[in-house]
């Protein structure tokens, strides 16, 4: 499953919110509006209706904030994926059968993960008899 091309002629929601979400003022301006919901409560004598919409506001805010978090850690998963892949990619040795791996169900990840299990688990057991055989004179 890939990712759709991006157009530049049309850019899509998520090229708008990732320029904004890697914009350093998206902070800022929500700490001006934090200072403005605690300027507005006297003025507003923190009235019932002030503190609804404060609390819808908050929530809304809330809300965007953890998007924008969102979108940075998947940003991030993602070009760490990447990286992997082009090592994995790159070394002879390495099994190509591992990039693009988090696309796997779970099931195939717990299949996966069971193997390499055992392959530790040799490898230990033959580190073990190495270490019990006394050293030739």
């Amino acid at each position: 499953m890939t990712p759709p091309a991006v157009d530049p002629q049309n850019p899509s929601v998520h090229v708008h919110f990732g320029r904004f979400a890697s914009r350093a003022w998206a902070f800022v301006a929500a700490g001006i509006i934090l200072l403005g919901w605690a300027a507005s409560g006297p003025i507003f004598h923190f009235s019932p209706q002030w503190t609804g919409i404060i609390g819808t506001g908050t929530s809304l805010l809330t809300l965007f904030m953890v998007l924008l978090i969102q979108n940075t850690q998947n940003r991030d998963s993602r070009a760490i994926n990447l990286k992997l892949n082009e090592l994995i990619r790159a070394v002879d040795k390495a099994g190509n059968h591992m990039i693009d791996i988090e696309r796997l169900t779970d099931l195939e990840l717990d299949q996966m993960q069971a193997t390499y299990e055992k392959v530790r688990t040799a490898w230990t057991e033959r580190q073990a008899r190495t270490q019990r055989i006394p050293p030739e004179k």
